[in-house]
């Protein structure tokens, strides 16, 4: 007869991450802070498009963001650039975010004035669509040269998320990827996603995003 104890210790650890999100969420909408996590792979133009995002936004907006990284503080040295409030998260070896390190962030950066907070999460597709961060909002940037199997192969992540950002369009001519097939893929796991083709690059797209940011940030406020 077996005598030792089975702790399901990932459940736990989601539970509790999802208890201390659901508050974070909570403090955030009284703040009226509206919080984006931003996830992608490494290469996929996250922080090009979110230096876009920001010059697009920040005459109407205060906007702070999180560089979160294993190591190293050159995506928020780019950002700073911008002129927007950025504090760079060390995660220590972690490959994700999880809400009780946003907190954590979210306090260093300081979210008094700020309408429009951005999480940009350590880039991979696997565990930072694990752990809700608290955020308002859930977004992703898949890149044309990554490939357009991506959805077959990391169906979670483009099941949380609010929207799908499909950049580098500007090169899609040179790569086999077919946009049809990926906007289907993203739609039959998550049929309620917004699909935006975006080039960081050159701009395309650009407008249209920040509109949807707009409308999400307006809505949260109320």
């Amino acid at each position: 007869m077996d005598t030792y104890k089975v702790l399901e210790i990932k459940q736990s650890v989601f539970e509790d991450n999802n208890r201390q999100a659901d508050l974070l969420r909570e403090q955030l909408k009284k703040e009226k802070t509206f919080l984006l996590n931003l996830m992608s792979s490494p290469g996929s133009g996250k922080t090009t498009t979110l230096t876009k995002t920001i010059n697009a936004l920040k005459d109407e907006m205060n906007i702070g963001v999180m560089e979160a990284d294993i190591d190293s503080d050159v995506d928020a040295n780019t950002i700073s650039q911008t002129g927007a409030k950025v504090i760079q998260l060390h995660t220590g070896g972690m490959c994700h975010l999880d809400a009780d390190m946003t907190k954590q962030g979210l306090i260093g950066l300081g979210t008094e004035g700020i309408d429009f907070a951005i999480l940009e999460n350590v880039g991979n597709l696997v565990c930072p669509a694990e752990f809700d961060t608290g955020s308002s909002k859930n977004a992703m940037i898949l890149s044309v040269p990554e490939g357009d199997d991506k959805p077959l192969k990391y169906p979670l992540m483009f099941k949380i998320v609010d929207v799908l950002l499909i950049n580098k369009m500007d090169v899609i001519e040179y790569f086999d990827f077919d946009l049809e097939a990926v906007e289907e893929r993203a739609k039959k796991l998550n049929p309620n996603i917004k699909i935006i083709p975006i080039s960081a690059r050159t701009g395309e797209g650009i407008d249209e995003w920040a509109d949807w940011i707009r409308t999400e940030v307006k809505e949260w406020n109320q």
